[in-house]
């Protein structure tokens, strides 16, 4: 029979395990930052995820992510420092319909009150897609951002294929 604590513990693990499973990122790699006695490093996560709704456009997230007993638990709040850089991997093709301020990646950064957004703009004027990275909170967020940029542009012999969004 677990104790009263074993059993927060094992509630609190199984609610980070369903959160980390919510998005389509793939790990890159991580470096280490600072050494932790208890628990893993302090480290930077590198990730890389697809535009869900453009064909031929991947994001390479990099974000701090805090060590120690607290990090291993899924309680740290990291803190809102975010790298973005989305870049043309393919021939673009859009696949559906999208708003221009469309969300196309969340994770969330502590337990409940902090999450990790990117937002997917187009710019008609340039004919490029703009993406910004940033976290918020509850109740106050954070002026620290990281933006990127992909033009629309053809891939070798393959044209672009897209259509304008519409607000």
């Amino acid at each position: 029979m677990l104790s009263v604590a074993g059993r927060i513990l094992t509630l609190m693990v199984a609610i980070v395990a369903v959160a980390a499973c919510g998005d389509d990122s793939q790990r890159v790699g991580q470096v280490s930052t600072n050494f932790r006695w208890l628990g893993p490093n302090d480290r930077i996560a590198i990730d890389v995820f697809p535009d869900p709704k453009i064909d031929g456009v991947a994001c390479f997230l990099s974000r701090p992510e805090r060590g120690g007993v607290k990090g291993a638990l899924g309680v740290a709040e990291d803190v809102a420092d975010v790298s973005i850089a989305c870049r043309q991997v393919a021939p673009i093709v859009v696949t559906d319909t999208f708003k221009t301020g469309e969300k196309v990646f969340d994770e969330r950064r502590s337990l409940v009150f902090k999450t990790l957004q990117v937002v997917r703009f187009y710019d008609a004027g340039t004919a490029t897609l703009v993406y910004v990275a940033y976290t918020d909170r509850v109740l106050t967020g954070s002026p620290q951002h990281s933006l990127s940029a992909v033009p629309l542009s053809p891939w070798g012999t393959a044209e672009a294929r897209w259509q304008v969004p519409r607000p």
